[in-house]
């Protein structure tokens, strides 16, 4: 019974209807994963009483006849979901002792269905980042290691990553913004998926970049991302980004399938310096989804080379404009004050302390794009780019095409602490395949499919049609199958 925690989400649930097991066992499994993994620095809030209560509700439901599909599986939360009387502070310093007094809707959708929350997970600060080496709580750890290297999990749901990866919780939520759920997914050889832009409610996340962040789940395999997503799903009035559309039955569209899709291969993705292991994964998934029955042609997104500037630009501009609203008023973090300080200064000293480096940077990114002298020059040219790189996808998909392929990271895992001291761009160059997507409202996920020379896990990613995440995942589904990959990291910690 100790190795529960190392069951799918799907197993899991099948079991709990069987009565094989309970709830409770397997929240009694992950928290005493949790308790042995202090050295991943997954979990940051552990809520192991609230998990052990909730379990045993979800046990009860289950015995009644009437439980959803997520009901009584154990999930870690990312740190940038409040979350009702459990500290949320999105990694941050600003938040510290923050705790909300109500529930995101994306927690709430997933309680309400009987998931047991066991913590919050670790994450970069406000998602800023791409190691999670931003963190407040200090850099969470890939359960991956190669020659007693520390590496990086991944950003900015690195925690969420890490805690999948070493079987900790048997899935998590995410947000991605500029690929912060597809990254970190494939440093650890596991599931993530960030839906269509609307498709989850972005209400009581702790905001990014508004236009940009979406909520999705992480997880072990793409069954489970599939029911995972549809109990986070749902159009909520409370967002007004939020989509009024059904959500459909993503596990029922897992045919296996999908003879007769066309699926597009960028050649604006084929970048200078890609390593021959990339490239070469990039090409068996080709061949794997064409010895699937689909058709492989080649694309072209004209637009693509501006993305990362774009992103760079529109990003940091929301944020900036988001993040004001942390002053030292209301909540969270307040700096002491001399004699003689006013609330110029207040302000002031309390963002300082509050806000980490890699957050004050974006800050100021942010200020300056939109100031007066540089609105048009950057932010509007910025907005235009992005107008165009969300054409080149309409006009792919207008043409048949079905779905694309594409690496998800530009490299395997790196070192904790390779990067972060570096020039901050080399970090960016992280999110050269995935943010694209985030301007688009995409869909994209990411799935592992291959290991590098060293052993780490490299991953694939597939964007799909605005709204068809069902088709995506089925996708993704059969390019899992044909992959096989099923390595896990050995145990160290």
């Amino acid at each position: 019974m100790s190795d529960l925690n190392k069951l799918t989400l799907a197993e899991a649930r099948d079991r709990l209807r069987a009565g094989d097991v309970t709830s409770v066992a397997l929240t009694e499994a992950c928290l005493t994963a949790i308790d042995g993994a202090d050295q991943l620095n997954a979990f940051v809030h552990k809520t192991p009483d609230l998990a052990l209560e909730r379990a045993k509700a979800a046990d009860a439901r289950i015995q009644q006849g009437d439980a959803p599909a997520m009901c009584g599986i154990p999930v870690g939360i990312k740190d940038l979901f409040c979350t009702e009387g459990v500290a949320s502070q999105a990694a941050s310093g600003i938040l510290n002792g923050f705790r909300p007094e109500y529930e995101s809707t994306v927690s709430a959708q997933l309680r309400d269905a009987g998931a047991v929350m066991l913590g919050k997970l670790n994450m970069d600060e406000f998602a800023m980042g791409s190691s999670n080496e931003t963190s407040v709580y200090g850099n969470a750890v890939n359960p991956w290691k190669v020659d007693a290297r520390n590496l990086t999990p991944g950003g900015s749901s690195g925690g969420s990553a890490a805690a999948v990866a070493a079987d900790l919780c048997l899935a998590a939520t995410g947000t991605d913004t500029g690929g912060s759920i597809r990254q970190p997914a494939a440093f650890t050889g596991t599931v993530g998926i960030k839906p269509t832009y609307g498709r989850c409610s972005r209400w009581g996340i702790v905001a990014f970049a508004s236009s940009l962040d979406q909520a999705g789940p992480m997880t072990k395999t793409v069954r489970d991302a599939a029911i995972m997503l549809q109990a986070m799903c749902g159009h909520d009035p409370k967002d007004s980004t939020s989509a009024d559309l059904p959500v459909p039955d993503f596990e029922a569209m897992l045919t296996g399938d999908i003879r007769g899709k066309t699926i597009g291969i960028p050649r604006e993705y084929r970048i200078d310096g890609m390593p021959a292991e990339i490239a070469a994964l990039w090409a068996q998934g080709a061949d794997m989804l064409r010895d699937a029955g689909a058709k492989i042609v080649d694309i072209s997104l004209p637009h693509t080379k501006y993305a990362l500037p774009a992103y760079y630009v529109i990003a940091p501009a929301e944020a900036s404009s988001n993040l004001a609203r942390y002053d030292g008023v209301r909540y969270g973090h307040r700096a002491k004050l001399a004699a003689g300080d006013g609330i110029t200064q207040m302000y002031e000293k309390t963002r300082a302390e509050g806000f980490g480096a890699e957050v004050q940077r974006r800050v100021m990114i942010g200020t300056y794009v939109l100031s007066a002298g540089f609105y048009d020059a950057y932010y509007n040219r910025a907005r235009k780019v992005r107008s165009l790189i969300k054409r080149d996808f309409d006009t792919v998909f207008a043409d048949g095409i079905d779905a694309i392929l594409t690496p998800a990271t530009p490299s395997a895992a790196f070192g904790l602490g390779e990067m972060a001291n570096a020039d901050p761009v080399q970090m960016y160059l992280n999110d050269v395949f995935t943010v694209t997507v985030n301007l688009a409202g995409l869909p994209g996920i990411a799935l592992p499919a291959g290991l590098d020379a060293q052993g780490l896990p490299l991953g694939l990613q597939l964007i799909g049609r605005p709204w068809e995440e069902g088709e995506l995942l089925k996708t993704a589904h059969v390019l899992e199958g044909v992959a096989g990959f099923v390595s896990k990291p050995a145990k160290w910690w």
